[in-house]
């Protein structure tokens, strides 16, 4: 039903979470991060209690595998689940039930995995991969947005399109990046539009913005009430005189 990708930064610290799917509102259920412990994804007729449960135990100190495994231990369904996740040293692990619906499997670097389910077949999956793999170095929403679109130019979800999301998180408890396309014709397009927004109007102010280095965060006046001026707007601070 679904195909994604996480990735982790050690420079920054970084996770990123993308995927795709042909069905409704795909950033509702797949993916989780949490900072300084991981990303995970689940899919595939989706458990979400699987994302918190396996970003519990990477916490407590176990590896994806093994965060995988003992998350899935108590869900008698676990036949048609699809997990993969991504912690802090860039270490990987899936599953991919015996019944998720062919073709589903996976796919691993050091920082990085790729799993989907319903594809249109491997070449999905490995082409995400390798456009992930020859775009090392820039920025990860831009590098996961081209990766996806490699994967939707093998053929994607075998169903069609429908939704699809974007998340990145760094050292806050909140995602530098959410964004979500829930029902789109082209959600990939629309997903690609909203990634270039953010980086034009919202990535720019993440460092002056409330944070735990600096809870406060900065207000430039100045800069502020000039960016409204070029716009065309007339407002002011309300301690600014009129």
């Amino acid at each position: 039903m679904t195909w994604s990708i996480l990735t982790h930064d050690p420079e920054t610290g970084a996770f990123g979470v993308a995927v795709a799917t042909c069905a409704f509102a795909v950033g509702a259920s797949c993916p989780y991060l949490r900072p300084g412990v991981g990303a995970v994804s689940t899919q595939s007729f989706t458990n979400r209690y699987l994302g918190p449960a396996v970003l519990d135990a990477m916490a407590r100190g176990l590896p994806p595998d093994a965060a995988i495994e003992a998350a899935l231990a108590g869900d008698s369904n676990r036949a048609y689940r699809q997990v993969h996740a991504i912690d802090r040293h860039g270490r990987a692990a899936a599953w991919t039930g015996a019944s998720c619906v062919v073709w589903a499997g996976s796919l691993a670097a050091p920082g990085i995995s790729v799993a989907g389910n319903m594809l249109a077949g491997p070449d999905v999956v490995a082409r995400t991969l390798d456009s992930l793999l020859a775009d090392a170095g820039s920025p990860l929403p831009e590098r996961m947005m081209r990766a996806m679109d490699a994967g939707e130019a093998a053929g994607g979800d075998r169903r069609g399109r429908q939704s699809a999301a974007m998340k990145l998180i760094s050292s806050e408890d909140f995602p530098d990046l959410d964004l979500r396309v829930d029902d789109h014709a082209a959600p990939l397009d629309e997903l690609r539009r909203l990634v270039g927004i953010w980086r034009r109007e919202r990535a720019p102010s993440l460092p002056t913005a409330p944070r735990r280095a600096d809870p406060s965060g900065t207000v430039d006046r100045a800069a502020t009430q000039a960016a409204w001026a070029a716009r065309g707007l007339d407002l002011r601070f309300g301690d600014e005189p009129g």
